[in-house]
């Protein structure tokens, strides 16, 4: 069998090439018809200038299917050829190796923005959340301000926010308005923390004192009263004022936290482990626990705290348990489990400040101060102690003035304490 058919005398082809034909010319437009890659080759380069540009029988009929099959090895790919016109065979070029310092540069940059900012916007956050409502420049003829810092902290019966439902949970009653259930002065400094409880029943005289709402001055006419009922005339400005005038010392910050503040910032920070030194049951507060450490959550620790007609000492056996637990409340909001764990720092982070009182003056890196120094006195870095107290008198507790002076020596003088307490 022949490629060429034969001739025939009236075959009506014309003058063509091959057997049979008379012609010179060859049909391969007809016969070979060929699809050409790419630019044609340059003028001089065909068969001895390089390696010219193969056909691709994509349909195994040189017409170019639509399967878009190649197997490459009519262009030189097979053997890592250039396929390109009048290229040669050759090697694929290699992928440069990574810039590994680059990499680590613009990660650690990468990650330092990303902190820089959530830090700058925790912090905005939480400033605009404080309740800065207490103005002590209202505070009339204060003491002389001394080394160190001291921190008046306020535990109210404030049932603010509160629901009926939560104030039967954590037995507060639903008496209106606020009074004091605790007062605290945190002095900090260089010789470690030191936490005093100003017991509630402490007789303490009201000085002359400017109204906070009217601005009316109020002279002093010597009235002896409990040191809660300060507050409950005139709320924290006159507080403040009858502290300074009663001990000497000059307050820098005021901090205020009510019965419901205090419960959701243990529930966020996953309750408060402290040891219970006896069995406590009291109807009045709601407590009814066991001797030994354990975990309290927020209504156990609202308990816990104001249970005080369950005790041998009443009041005083009161605000050492309040100590106890606050520091162990700061040790446990300062740990890095909370910290690092923005699940609960931000929650705890939101019930606290959202249920803090503070004064105009007070910052965020005031309050940080507060709490690690708090933790410090847990930790055995500070002292905690009561006011010293000399006797009693018509209920009310009486201060021994000569150790009250040398303690507030020591404090405005920032030494390490000595004097002891109740």
């Amino acid at each position: 069998m022949t490629d060429w058919p034969e001739a025939r005398p009236n075959d009506n082809r014309g003058g063509r090439y091959g057997r049979g034909s008379g012609s010179a010319q060859p049909e391969g437009a007809r016969v070979m018809r060929q699809v050409r890659r790419g630019p044609a080759a340059p003028p001089g380069q065909g068969a001895y200038g390089g390696v010219p540009q193969q056909p691709s029988y994509v349909d195994g009929q040189g017409h170019g299917g639509h399967d878009g099959y190649d197997s490459g090895y009519n262009t030189g790919h097979v053997y890592g050829g250039s396929g390109g016109p009048g290229g040669g065979g050759g090697y694929a070029p290699q992928r440069p190796a990574p810039d590994w310092r680059r990499r680590i540069k613009v990660t650690a940059i990468t990650l330092v923005t990303v902190l820089l900012v959530t830090t700058v916007a925790t912090y905005f956050w939480a400033d605009s959340k404080l309740n800065r409502e207490v103005d002590l420049s209202k505070v009339i003829e204060r003491p002389e301000k001394g080394e160190g810092t001291n921190y008046l902290i306020v535990g109210s019966d404030s049932r603010e926010g509160m629901s009926d439902e939560d104030k039967k949970k954590l037995h507060t009653g639903s008496a209106e308005g606020k009074r004091t259930d605790s007062m605290m002065i945190l002095h900090t400094g260089g010789n470690g923390p030191t936490l005093i409880s100003l017991p509630r029943d402490s007789n303490v005289e009201i000085p002359s004192f400017k109204g906070s709402d009217s601005g009316k001055t109020y002279p002093a006419t010597g009235r002896q009263v409990k040191l809660n009922a300060a507050y409950a005339e005139d709320g924290p400005e006159l507080l403040v004022r009858t502290v300074e005038f009663n001990t000497g010392l000059h307050i820098d910050h005021y901090v205020e936290i009510g019965f419901g503040g205090f419960a959701s910032i243990v529930d966020a920070v996953g309750g408060v482990e402290i040891d219970i030194p006896q069995d406590i049951k009291d109807t009045k507060s709601g407590a009814d626990l066991k001797k030994g450490k354990q975990t309290l959550n927020g209504e156990e620790a609202l308990a816990f705290v104001r249970t005080r007609y369950a005790l041998a000492g009443s009041d005083l056996d009161r605000t050492k348990n309040q100590q106890k637990f606050l520091s162990a409340l700061a040790n446990q909001v300062a740990t890095p489990g909370t910290v690092l764990n923005p699940f609960k720092l931000y929650p705890t982070m939101g019930a606290g400040l959202d249920s803090l009182i503070v004064d105009e003056d007070m910052g965020l890196f005031d309050l940080a101060d507060m709490f690690w120094s708090m933790k410090g006195v847990s930790s055995g870095e500070g002292t905690s102690m009561n006011m010293p107290i000399a006797g009693s008198s018509g209920g009310n507790l009486l201060w021994d003035k000569a150790k009250v002076k040398q303690l507030v020596n020591e404090l405005n003088n920032d030494e390490k304490v000595t004097v002891k307490g109740n």
